[in-house]
């Protein structure tokens, strides 16, 4: 048991971070490339998608407080990953963080779940895009073969001489009293716009982290204009309609229906956990660790101020919505649009869309750039076949582990139905929040003498705190969400037993310094 607990030593770790030449990473980003690339993940599917759902099944106008929620526990294990990412700047995130002060048992359980994590999100957030994108080529006259239009299965009918997704016009068709059984029907094949937007983000990855960083850069104020003008239009329209607007907020906390989660103070920590999703953007900074210019003092910029920047927009956007729609019409996969329609501004929802899509593309971006980063670390440790780790000596990135990632997320883009899978990314995102507060508890204690650029401060009581409320949100989510965790944490043990253990470099470390048995023994 003993040597599943082994941890990388603090030095190495160390001493791999100032790595230099052409097989190790670019430092090439600065605090406002940090910065940029947590607003690129945090302003997503979360803000576009996740808020209709949340609030119309399980908050209500309280989705306000949710967002506080999530924001509150994204500050205590924020400041923690802050304090981790300026003393140990190396690519791996939480992953990293573990196997150096937890051990490499509990390094590779959060490194699995991490790879999950952005996996499945990437793959989600492609599904988004995909429908958004289509959305717009129909606004502007170009159709799509329906069987080019979506995951295998999905569902098309004729409907006024264009073929349109079943799913999408079921309220209107009710409202017009058409049964869709007597439309002509067809079913997709593949979604041809999730894998190109997955296909095209990787080529940008695989191009360069500065590239990378620019593309996203320039994505993300666009789609932050987006939402002031959301908000402007929004807020002028509250404002002119204040006794709808309260009619609409009223009431704040909607009572429980008698199940756990839906209304209520229940339903409040539940949708916080549903848009926990919306906030794996700062978790996906530190995975640039090891590509930062200063990590030391940037890394704690970069997480702290995309946390602080996105969450006050979280907040103001739900309110705005909730004020301009009321609760229970935002079961929709497409809310911010709703509600500018409200506004009467009819070139507000082709905003809204074009906003969306480049809220999903940054989106896309960082989840790829740390899936990849996470691969990297975990190939370079031995628990993973080594041709992962390999680093293009022209564009100094992890090439073959971005295209491996970039290829699987893609085809799952592609051939996978939209569910609502945002439960299954938020779980991996307060998992691995629980570990990291975990870790800077049991680091302080033990390594006091280890130089901090970043302290953390109230320790232990801001490890803690972070500690019991993602464990509250996570005890919120559905069964089905915690099968699906066990399963996926079940099939990486398969792996890290039968392979990963019996290749570990800190394994065989272990093994080399372990005195030999005397006559005694």
């Amino acid at each position: 048991m003993a040597n599943l607990l082994a941890k990388k030593p603090l030095n190495t770790i160390l001493n791999e971070a100032h790595e230099s030449g052409e097989h190790s990473l670019r430092r090439a980003l600065g605090p406002t490339n940090l910065i940029s690339l947590g607003i690129g993940a945090i302003i997503g599917t979360g803000i576009f998608v996740l808020t209709g759902t949340a609030t119309a099944n399980h908050a209500g106008p309280a989705i306000v407080l949710s967002f506080i929620l999530a924001a509150l526990a994204c500050v205590f294990a924020g400041l923690c990953y802050a304090e981790f990412a300026s003393m140990i700047p190396v690519a791996g995130s939480a992953y990293t963080y573990g196997y150096a002060t937890l051990g490499e048992f509990v390094a590779w359980i959060i490194g699995w779940d991490l790879i999950l994590e952005y996996a499945l999100g990437a793959a989600t957030v492609a599904s988004g895009w995909s429908g958004y994108v289509l959305s717009l080529l129909g606004d502007l006259g170009i159709r799509v073969s329906p069987t080019l239009a979506g995951a295998p299965g999905s569902k098309f009918v004729l409907y006024h001489g264009h073929w349109e997704r079943l799913a999408g016009i079921m309220k209107k068709l009710a409202i017009e009293h058409i049964d869709p059984a007597t439309l002509p029907m067809t079913t997709s094949a593949f979604n041809l716009f999730g894998f190109l937007g997955i296909a095209i983000v990787t080529v940008i990855l695989v191009i360069g982290i500065k590239e990378s960083a620019n593309f996203n850069s320039v994505i993300v104020v666009i789609k932050v204009c987006v939402l002031l003008v959301f908000l402007a239009l929004g807020g002028a329209y509250i404002l002119a309609h204040h006794a709808e607007a309260v009619a609409n907020w009223h009431p704040l906390i909607p009572a429980n229906t008698g199940n756990y989660g839906e209304f209520g103070i229940s339903g409040i920590a539940t949708a916080a956990g549903i848009i926990f999703f919306a906030y794996i953007g700062f978790d996906a900074v530190s995975t640039a660790a090891q590509e930062a210019k200063n990590p030391a003092r940037d890394m704690p910029i970069g997480i702290l101020g995309s946390l602080v920047i996105c969450t006050i927009l979280y907040i103001a956007v739900a309110l705005v919505l909730t004020g301009l729609v009321k609760y229970t019409n935002l079961d929709v996969p497409d809310p911010i649009a709703i509600g500018i329609d409200v506004t009467g501004v009819r070139w507000g929802s082709m905003l809204v869309k074009i906003g969306a899509i480049c809220g999903l593309s940054s989106t896309m971006v960082v989840m790829l750039l740390g899936q990849s980063r996470v691969f990297f670390s975990v190939v370079r440790e031995g628990l993973k076949t080594a041709w992962e780790s390999r680093v293009n000596t022209s564009f100094r990135t992890p090439y073959l582990s971005t295209i491996f990632v970039g290829l699987c997320v893609a085809l799952a883009g592609a051939l996978t139905p939209i569910n609502v899978l945002g439960e299954m990314v938020s779980i991996g995102t307060l998992l691995a929040f629980i570990i990291v507060c975990a870790g800077v508890w049991v680091l302080r204690a033990r390594r006091t003498e280890v130089k901090r650029a970043f302290v953390t401060p109230w320790v232990p009581f801001t490890p803690i705190m972070g500690i019991v409320i993602s464990a509250y949100m996570m005890y919120s989510l559905t069964t089905a969400t915690w099968i699906r965790l066990f399963v996926w944490l079940a099939i990486g043990l398969i792996i890290y037993f039968s392979y990963s253990r019996r290749h570990s470099k800190v394994q065989a470390l272990v093994t080399e310094t372990k005195p030999a048995p005397t006559m005694a023994d």
